[in-house]
């Protein structure tokens, strides 16, 4: 809801509001509410109020609640923060300045964004861990368990994860069309935009030439996909660069997949070092068969890292690629049932998926 009589602010709101994909209803005071009653008013139940400067007192006496913006034009105005704690406002906005902010707000509303996505990103300890594999069982296993997945394929060299799934001929966007992204992208159509691969959508690379997508972009894509809610995995390069650096900042927990074997713990060791300067939660999921000596909780020892269990070895899963059948497609098999334990405990550390 908007409410002003200021014409020029009007039009820079409504102007906003469209760049938001919103469509607002606009007052000059504060609409009454309905005759009947137990009805809440527009002024109630809208879930965003924009209020202009000039509007302020009209609507000193209206019910308090919040996400109210006082919205003004006059930096150099003190008493417009007298005017926000009378009318209870949450935020005072100044234009041109504000206007960024501004959208996004409007844009999260219009959403209707709630909890954000768990976000794991999965990584290899060396080459040939497995990394792939574990991501693409685990966005799978999220889909069957009914929460909205998206596998996000962050590694341009790696063959593509549309290919692992068996999804390559599939219609939709991939990364390169995201390269221009600035700003704000809609999380619905992004959403929309992408292949729908065994009830989950999937971000992967095409078979072009570009092997880059400008940091901004991978920064605003993936914040569009974490709006969306459920569970986002991503699968991730074992050098980090400025994009991938974008995306250890957006996730709650990372896997590092290292195999049980001296030369691998030695190489995932660096690995970490790199992704820990940005990754806060990181934990290590062995994969055997063990070396002499080693065992899932040595090799966690050894790289100082939290356990996140042992990926277990589950036989056929070449032959099934092959079949198309994704890793993790057979829910009784030994993959899916680690993915599925992992999923419940992380879930619960974090308080659930929208």
């Amino acid at each position: 809801m908007i409410v002003t009589e200021d014409t020029e602010l009007l039009d820079d709101l409504l102007r906003l509001c469209a760049a938001a994909g919103a469509t607002p209803e606009v007052h000059h005071s504060v609409p009454a509410a309905p005759a009947s009653s137990g009805q809440r008013g527009s002024w109630e139940a809208a879930p965003l109020v924009l209020v202009g400067d000039d509007a302020a007192r009209r609507v000193r006496g209206a019910a308090r609640r919040r996400g109210v913006v006082l919205v003004g034009r006059d930096q150099d105005d003190s008493g417009v923060w007298q005017r926000a704690v009378e009318i209870g406002a949450d935020h005072v906005l100044m234009l041109p300045d504000g206007e960024q902010w501004l959208v996004d707000r409007i844009a999260d509303v219009a959403e209707g964004v709630g909890r954000p996505a768990l976000t794991v990103g999965v990584i290899g300890g060396r080459g040939g861990a497995g990394a792939s594999t574990l991501a693409c069982a685990l966005a799978v296993t999220s889909a069957r368990e009914g929460l909205r997945s998206l596998l996000v394929d962050a590694d341009p060299l790696g063959g593509g994860l549309d290919v692992l799934l068996g999804g390559e001929t599939a219609e939709g966007l991939r990364w390169p069309a995201f390269a221009a992204s600035r700003g704000r992208v809609g999380s619905g159509a992004l959403e929309e935009s992408l292949p729908e691969l065994h009830s989950l959508r999937v971000l992967s690379w095409d078979r072009g030439d570009r092997v880059t997508v400008p940091p901004q972009a991978v920064r605003a894509v993936l914040a569009a996909a974490r709006r969306r809610g459920g569970t986002v995995v991503v699968d991730l390069p074992r050098r980090v660069d400025d994009g991938v650096a974008e995306v250890l900042a957006q996730l709650d927990v990372g896997l590092l997949v290292v195999p049980a074997e001296l030369r691998a713990v030695a190489a995932a060791d660096r690995v970490a070092t790199a992704v820990g300067m940005v990754l806060r939660d990181l934990r290590v999921a062995v994969r055997g068969p063990y070396a002499s000596g080693l065992d899932d909780r040595e090799v966690a020892r050894l790289l100082g890292l939290p356990l996140a269990g042992e990926v277990p070895v589950e036989s056929g899963l070449l032959r099934a690629t092959e079949s198309r059948r994704p890793p993790g497609a057979s829910a009784r098999g030994p993959l899916a049932r680690f993915c599925r334990e992992f999923w419940e405990r992380a879930l619960v550390e974090t308080g659930g998926a929208a």
